[in-house]
């Protein structure tokens, strides 16, 4: 039998929950990390390729793909940003319980335009190398296998789990 107050019990619980905030914060910020550098060298690569001549006289097609890569990674680095000014306007206001989940969010967003972003850019690559077609079917498979990798086996393997998560820990970021 505890010898431990309610109060006393209470301010375990508040600084367990502070620092499952804290881990869940630290989680994300690294994963961020990782997907901000990646995303920011495609989103450099494709400013620089529109100021080549090749690019100039490409055809219809090439451009449209073009603008939609474009405009898909400079989402991604956005959403990739966006809980970094999260924070600084909600610093020290005690709301990272509030903060977490939405820049999760923020996260799980940017990953779904980082896919489209560099399957555009495997298409842009590819049609250079390849006939079209081949192009389209490459960028395809690339496409498939990130939503496979990415988001159904996660996915099934969050479902086929007997608690939900690796560690018994379900408010994750």
């Amino acid at each position: 039998m505890s010898n431990e107050t309610p109060a006393g019990r209470y301010r375990r619980e508040q600084e367990e929950e502070h620092e499952r905030l804290d881990r869940h914060w630290a989680e994300l910020l690294q994963e961020l990390r990782l997907a901000q550098t990646g995303t920011q060298i495609l989103f450099a690569f494709l400013l620089s390729i529109a100021f080549t001549n090749r690019f100039q006289d490409a055809d219809r097609f090439t451009h449209d793909v073009y603008a939609i890569t474009l405009v898909a990674s400079a989402l991604a680095a956005g959403l990739f940003l966006a809980p970094v000014s999260f924070h600084r306007i909600v610093f020290q206001q005690k709301m990272r319980d509030r903060m977490i989940p939405i820049a999760s969010k923020m996260t799980s967003a940017g990953l779904v335009f980082l896919t489209l972003a560099t399957t555009g850019g495997i298409l842009l690559a590819i049609d250079v190398v390849l006939d079209r077609r081949w192009a389209i079917i490459t960028a395809t498979g690339v496409l498939l296998w990130f939503v496979f990798f990415w988001y159904a086996l996660p996915t099934w393997i969050r479902k086929t789990s007997r608690n939900g998560s690796d560690n018994g820990d379900t408010s994750g970021p």
